[in-house]
């Protein structure tokens, strides 16, 4: 399949239906985390999780960091499927057919809140803290695309989505046995290892990958 690519803008974040995530794919991020105070294990199957579409913006956009964060604040550069057609009861062999495209996601992270709050509706779902695009390219394979993070310019993370303990189409399988998947459902799957340096005031942040592009947004402190 050749390669095809539509301009994330407004008009794809209005047409989100749902948004999901998957939470520690990769062993060398469950093995840092581990590293500061974490109690973490390797997920033993594709369990997904949720996100706010409201706390979408495109590249370019600010990320605004709220006034009372007790940070840190870390950036998770990420690999995104956009679903393209209805789906339910998918097989692993035929899951990627109901994919439009992939793009690149940014899942800023508070983590003072990620480790305060009953669930993760702040840390995670934030306004602005969910910047997605700046392209969604169909033809791509997914399980071999290198994802940068670039902080300033200088390199923060480099890591190939091969490393990942559970495929796109596993996940994908997984969850079309208990929910329909939609036209404009994202899915977001997750990072390697750390997620350093934090993000402050001022601060240029750069997801890139050869095929989509680069996503980039500035990072700015909210006013008190």
């Amino acid at each position: 399949m050749s390669a095809a690519r539509v301009a994330v803008d407004q008009w794809v974040f209005a047409a989100v239906r749902n948004f999901y995530a998957a939470g520690l794919n990769y062993k060398a991020h469950i093995d840092w985390a581990n590293t500061r105070g974490g109690s973490y294990k390797v997920p033993a199957q594709p369990d997904i999780g949720y996100r706010s579409a409201a706390a979408l913006i495109p590249s370019g956009a600010e990320i605004v960091i709220p006034a009372d964060s007790p940070g840190p604040v870390e950036y998770e550069g990420e690999l995104v499927a956009v679903i393209g057609k209805t789906a339910k009861n998918l097989t692993e062999k035929n899951a990627l057919d109901c994919v439009k495209g992939y793009t690149l996601g940014n899942d800023v992270s508070e983590r003072g809140w990620q480790k305060s709050d009953r669930t993760l509706w702040r840390a995670k779902s934030a306004d602005t803290f969910k910047p997605m695009g700046p392209f969604i390219v169909s033809g791509l394979d997914p399980q071999n695309q290198q994802i940068e993070v670039r902080i300033n310019g200088k390199t923060a993370s480099s890591y190939n989505t091969k490393g990942m303990i559970f495929s796109v189409a596993q996940y994908l399988a997984r969850m079309s046995q208990y929910v329909t998947l939609h036209p404009g459902d994202i899915v977001w799957f997750g990072c390697d290892a750390a997620t350093l340096p934090p993000l402050q005031h001022g601060d240029l942040v750069e997801v890139a990958n050869d095929a989509i592009g680069v996503l980039a947004n500035r990072v700015v402190k909210g006013a008190a």
